[in-house]
């Protein structure tokens, strides 16, 4: 950058999937007020939920993440979601473990929430989400030259 002058970043979408799931782990209550709780955790059908954790109103998250779009991200992230609400006492167990038995009690399943992060979504994705009676939120994100700055 020029001195006293600007310069354009050029975003794009990060390398690797997992580096894009570490970072947002790292800083969920800050980026996402979402407590973390798990990472790859595995169901007894054999799938990994990326992220799982728990909001501010005690509500359980499924976070679900793609490095760029057109992956099927909203799909795999129902079929999550899905599957934490047959398996209630597993969850609860978990958010025991991790941050004790006030918390497990204060587990609110009334209103669970799917998170997709990635790089970008279709119209129709958004269009989709919109026509379904689940808490679902789309978050898109650039990775930014220089500092490594993700932005949401």
């Amino acid at each position: 950058m020029a001195q006293g002058g600007v310069a354009e970043l050029s975003g794009g979408a990060v390398a690797l999937e997992k580096s894009l799931q570490t970072l947002f782990e790292a800083n969920l209550e800050s980026l996402l007020g979402v407590r973390f709780l798990a990472s790859e955790f595995i169901t007894n059908e054999g799938g990994r939920m990326d992220s799982l954790g728990i909001d501010e109103n005690n509500s359980p998250v499924v976070i679900e993440y793609k490095r760029s779009s057109n992956e099927n991200v909203i799909n795999q992230g129902l079929f999550y979601l899905d599957w934490l609400m047959g398996h209630r006492k597993d969850f609860e167990w978990l958010v025991l473990e991790k941050l004790g038995k006030d918390a497990a009690k204060a587990v609110d399943w009334s209103g669970p929430r799917l998170i997709c992060i990635a790089g970008d979504f279709g119209k129709y994705d958004e269009h989709a989400v919109k026509q379904m009676n689940r808490n679902i939120s789309l978050i898109r994100y650039r990775k930014f030259e220089g500092e490594g700055v993700f932005r949401t």
